[in-house]
């Protein structure tokens, strides 16, 4: 038998009433110091420890220990008699809720796990969604023929460099280089700045490590009415307005 059929039988066999085929297996598993099994048959035994020592004396009721008493009759002889099966009875309740405590608590640690496991997954998927529909939003914009594209960054050594691409229908696609993570606590912001007007809030965005970015503002765009587009760095939450000098700025 493997470690994990063996599992739900480490309390039993920590109580000493483990059956077999489970006890010689977990003993097996033991002799040959099981990576799995010892420390599972070591974490049982520290459990049922703890639990033996903070559970309260048990004190039957007023009304059962009469009837008890009344099912035995006044003899002494009786009552002695009836001590051993109210022990057994006793001891065989306490097992039972020990064992029951116990598996409880791992069924309730699985079930925690499996729904941490579960919320990873989720938020997961839901990253990798938002990714792939940005990419779809860049390669829309890409695969139009009246977008207007501006390069940046070129006539000075190692700036931020790259491309902007404006589609009157799609929105604004910035693809940039040499951009590097902005600081802790920074985040980079894009701006439509129309002409004889105030710069627009276009989104917020972090490069790659190695200095790439990939941003989109979707939706229509006055591509005519358009003087620049510019990115600042700012503060995690975004701005209202630009914090000057911009990092970089593409005139169309």
């Amino acid at each position: 038998m493997n470690c994990d059929e063996l599992r739900d039988h480490y309390e039993l066999y920590a109580l000493g009433i483990a059956e077999d085929p489970e006890a010689s297996e977990i003993r097996a598993h033991l002799d040959r110091n099981c990576p799995t099994c010892v420390p599972g048959v070591r974490s049982a035994r520290e459990l049922l420890t703890l639990i033996g020592a903070t559970a309260p004396a048990a004190e039957p009721p007023a009304r059962l220990r009469k009837r008890v008493l009344a099912i035995a009759g006044p003899s002494k002889a009786s009552l002695w008699n009836w001590s051993p099966v109210w022990a057994a009875v006793a001891a065989g309740a306490l097992i039972a809720a020990v064992v029951f405590n116990v598996r409880a608590q791992r069924a309730s640690a699985e079930l925690a796990e499996a729904a941490t496991e579960l919320q990873r997954v989720q938020a997961e998927s839901a990253s990798q969604n938002r990714e792939l529909a940005r990419l779809n939003e860049a390669f829309a914009i890409l695969n139009q023929p009246d977008a207007k594209q501006v390069i940046f960054g070129g006539g000075a050594p190692q700036p931020p460099r790259g491309r902007v691409f404006l589609d009157p229908r799609r929105g604004v696609l910035l693809l940039a280089s040499n951009l590097p993570p902005a600081p802790a606590g920074k985040i980079y912001e894009m701006w439509v700045i129309p002409k004889g007007g105030k710069p627009v809030p276009a989104g917020l965005f972090q490069s790659a490590a190695d200095g790439t970015a990939l941003h989109v503002l979707p939706g229509p765009v006055d591509v005519a009415g358009t003087a620049a587009v510019a990115v600042t760095v700012e503060l995690a939450a975004g701005a209202q307005v630009p914090n000057l000098p911009p990092v970089f700025a593409a005139a169309l």
